[in-house]
């Protein structure tokens, strides 16, 4: 089984290419996504603080090795940055926010990770990109199948205030998250 929890030595750092410089100030449009709890959300509705944390895939450690996936800059890390989100979950909603995963994997396969993860948050699913395109998020290609690249929301009222992209490493994100919450918001 491989390990997923531990990042490997040696990944090669994303860089900043601009692709989500027009986020900040944005008002989320009004889409449903549909979430781990089998029901659907409106991100532009929530009141308050919303953080999500945008992911390419989180694995499976019974799964073959994805050939050629740690050589892309940013892809791994999910169920890393998805822990530290989990393990700093008290955190976070001490500070006020609600917290939210999101990417394109299959609905089923975000169900299995909430139960194996035990996550305290849903994750939305986007598997048809509306939100992502609508937010022109940036996004990759791998084997085919298209995917969210890694970043991080913070909204208040439905309104973008802060983008961390790109993310790396991924399970230090949340770090970043609290203090610009630190800072920012109280």
């Amino acid at each position: 089984m491989k390990d997923l929890h531990q990042l490997p030595d040696n990944l090669p750092v994303p860089a900043d290419d601009g692709a989500c410089d027009h986020l900040e100030g944005m008002s989320l449009p009004s889409q449903l996504l549909q979430t781990s709890s089998n029901s659907s959300l409106d991100l532009s509705a929530e009141k308050g603080i919303v953080v999500i944390f945008f992911y390419p895939m989180i694995g499976r450690p019974d799964s073959p090795p994805m050939v050629g996936w740690n050589e892309i800059p940013g892809a791994r890390g999910c169920t890393p940055q998805t822990c530290s989100f989990r393990d700093s979950y008290n955190q976070l909603t001490e500070l006020g926010a609600k917290v939210f995963g999101a990417s394109s994997q299959a609905l089923e396969e975000q169900n299995e990770a909430v139960a194996r993860l035990k996550l305290p948050f849903e994750l939305l699913n986007d598997s048809t990109f509306k939100l992502t395109e609508s937010l022109n998020l940036p996004t990759f290609e791998y084997q085919g199948v298209k995917r969210i690249k890694r970043l991080t929301l913070v909204m208040v009222n439905g309104v973008i205030r802060k983008v961390f992209y790109p993310v790396f490493p991924s399970d230090q994100n949340v770090n970043h998250v609290i203090s610009w919450l630190n800072e920012e918001m109280t």
